[in-house]
């Protein structure tokens, strides 16, 4: 279903644009994620919108049958936010643990003290931390938009499951330009 509106008071949350994350295979051209994924801060930043950058440092403990990175090094640097996206002291920076950058981080907190009632989800991977960031955002009672072309993952299947199959129920999806036609739209 493509979007319907954006509420006076959306936020945008960017997922795991970091240095240990674009640089690992991609079903999708990471530099289009990226543009599509700083045009939106940049359209949210000069409407005064909260702006979420989220970075992963680490798994839960729990056993999987793929095993945790939780306890494994990283490479210096990993968790760094990428540049482009030119974190500002306004943005709310999240470190999660989890997939979700709504689990144990505050977030839907800090985003109920701002007014927010929608989130737009955006970035890597969509089948892992977009799609559990968007779960929980909808779980937790905000409206949900998915612009699918400021996303990808390792697997074009998962990205394709997630974009098709999960997201429908949770969330309204589109591209990047029609959500910034509402946005520009909604605004004065």
């Amino acid at each position: 279903m493509p979007f319907s509106a954006v509420d006076t008071n959306t936020a945008l949350i960017v997922v795991d644009l970091q240095a240990g994350i674009v640089g690992l295979p991609l079903a999708h051209p990471v530099q289009g994620v990226i543009a599509r994924s700083t045009e939106l801060i940049g359209a949210f930043r000069r409407h005064g919108l909260p702006v979420a950058l989220v970075n992963v440092a680490g798994a839960p403990p729990g056993r999987t049958e793929r095993g945790t990175t939780g306890g494994h090094a990283r490479p210096a640097g990993w968790t760094d936010l990428i540049p482009e996206l030119d974190q500002q002291p306004d943005d709310i920076a999240v470190t999660k643990y989890a997939r979700s950058a709504f689990s144990g981080t505050g977030l839907a907190a800090q985003l109920r003290a701002r007014g927010v009632t929608q989130v737009v989800v955006v970035g890597i991977a969509t089948g892992s931390g977009v799609e559990s960031t968007a779960r929980s955002a909808h779980e937790d009672g905000f409206h949900v938009s998915l612009p699918v072309d400021a996303m990808t993952d390792g697997s074009p299947d998962t990205h394709e499951h997630s974009v098709t199959k999960v997201f429908p129920k949770i969330a309204e999806t589109g591209t990047t330009a029609e959500l910034l036609a509402l946005l520009e739209g909604s605004r004065p």
